[in-house]
């Protein structure tokens, strides 16, 4: 494997060892308690330092803490580390509004079609916090309790029209632009240790496919809108989601070529312009040949290992190594059925563990994968009546191109999922302790390794 280079300073970031445990708990609440998270460190009271007050959080992370049976002493370190630590998703999504259910009732009544309708129900789930103190209030709660600094957000919808692709981009930009300076648009390292800083969160966003023209008059030409998006901020793009595209095979296909000779092509232009390539939709041997192909740290940014559970949507210890050969990395994602055995944090664990201790702490991230959605959802859409034929106005996307999900046996139960919400990165953090990973390597995990790829990626200004 390439050399690795050194971890981005997060000097401003107090270390437990310059901070006793009392103290930095006591800390804790500064950055925490506009977020609802209720921190004690005395007396009986120390045992609930997870709870906070939200019963959502609080169950899903009672599911998980019945599971592992920590000692109150893992509780805290983990607390003490995980709230001190940068933590950067490697791929996932921030918590998501309610839509207004009376606004969408409205708009049905005026005539809204389909299309309007669900591009309406969209935005509203990614930036209503703009407009609603509740939504805004629910979404600073729910990402502090958390404990995360940035996520790399997926800002994109499958596949390569730039006209799709640019709809949730826009969103997602309205959100950073109206939320500010409590949420950030992050686009550099630099940012990242800011929002961490001064207590806030942040967006990266990431564009789930590579934006072409598909007029195929040159390559040159095909390939010139992903400079335009990354200007408008998108720092990682999909090579391919499951299915077959000009660039190379996805995840889904059940014959993989590879990466095609356009794809080579688009590959070094992402790295020219700094923009991360990820293969976790990819085919084995396409994400393959794009880590040989890449010249910049590459990365599968939410997969899971396929020699722990095989899945077409994991990624084989050879596939692996060629990624981790980039100095890029893996992010472990969680979705029961794509880590198999017991589908719950112990399943994620196995797979933080396979990579920690084959590749090495430095090549593993995690990219939930998953939502935390606003408790007023259920109510929100409750509001909204039914069309004349007894239809959802808000129905879905239904058996999208891009989609091919190849079919299961594996059953997810409401437990595992509890157990791995996006709320409980903290309950991950704590599962990373016990299973005897050092604090040093928990932070790599965690976001340093993110950091590090988004730097290495980075392009001086002209």
């Amino acid at each position: 494997m390439k050399s690795t280079p050194p971890p981005v300073s997060s000097s401003h970031i107090p270390s437990s060892r310059s901070l006793s445990r009392r103290s930095l708990l006591q800390r804790l609440p500064l950055v925490a308690l506009a977020g609802g998270l209720h921190i004690h460190v005395r007396g009986e009271d120390a045992r609930k330092i997870w709870m906070t007050g939200n019963p959502v959080i609080d169950k899903a992370r009672e599911v998980a803490l019945n599971i592992l049976k920590p000692t109150q002493a893992q509780i805290e370190h983990a607390w003490e580390l995980h709230f001190q630590s940068l933590v950067f998703e490697s791929y996932g999504f921030a918590p998501r509004f309610a839509i207004d259910g009376e606004r969408i009732s409205q708009a049905m009544a005026s005539g809204a079609s389909r299309d309007e309708l669900a591009d309406l129900r969209e935005s509203m789930s990614m930036n209503r916090g703009a407009t609603s103190e509740r939504e805004r209030k629910e979404f600073f709660d729910t990402f502090h309790a958390a404990g995360v600094a940035v996520v790399f957000q997926n800002a994109g919808e499958e596949g390569s029209d730039p006209l799709r692709l640019i709809k949730r981009l826009a969103h997602f930009t309205h959100a950073t632009d109206m939320m500010k300076p409590q949420l950030t648009k992050v686009v550099t390292v630099e940012d990242a240790l800011a929002v961490k800083k001064a207590g806030h969160v942040g967006l990266c966003f990431t564009g789930n496919g590579v934006p072409l023209r598909q007029e195929w008059e040159s390559t040159k030409d095909e390939l010139r809108f992903i400079p335009v998006f990354h200007e408008l901020g998108i720092r990682m793009m999909h090579l391919t989601y499951n299915r077959r595209n000009p660039i190379g095979d996805g995840a889904g296909e059940p014959h993989d070529g590879g990466l095609s000779d356009f794809g080579h092509a688009a590959v070094a232009e992402m790295n020219r312009t700094g923009v991360i390539v990820d293969v976790a939709h990819s085919g084995w041997k396409t994400a393959g040949d794009a880590a040989r192909a890449s010249s910049k740290p590459m990365v599968a940014s939410h997969t899971s290992c396929a020699d722990v559970y095989r899945h077409f949507r994991g990624k084989p210890d050879a596939v692996i190594k060629a990624i981790c050969d980039t100095d890029g990395l893996v992010g472990m994602c969680c979705i029961p059925r794509f880590l198999g055995g017991s589908g719950d944090i112990n399943a994620l664990l196995d797979h933080l563990d396979h990579m920690i201790k084959k590749f090495g702490a430095q090549y593993t991230a995690i990219g939930v994968d998953t939502a935390y959605v606003s408790r007023f959802d259920k109510e929100e859409r409750l509001k909204i009546k039914k069309r004349p034929d007894g239809s959802s106005p808000l129905g879905g996307a239904g058996d999208r191109w891009e989609h091919l999900w190849p079919k299961d046996d594996f059953q997810t139960t409401l437990e595992m999922d509890q157990s791995i919400a996006w709320t409980n990165w903290p309950i991950f953090t704590l599962g990373m302790v016990m299973r005897g990973h050092s604090d040093e390597a928990i932070r790599k995990v965690l976001g340093e390794n993110v950091m590090r790829v988004l730097k290495a990626n980075a392009v001086a200004a002209a």
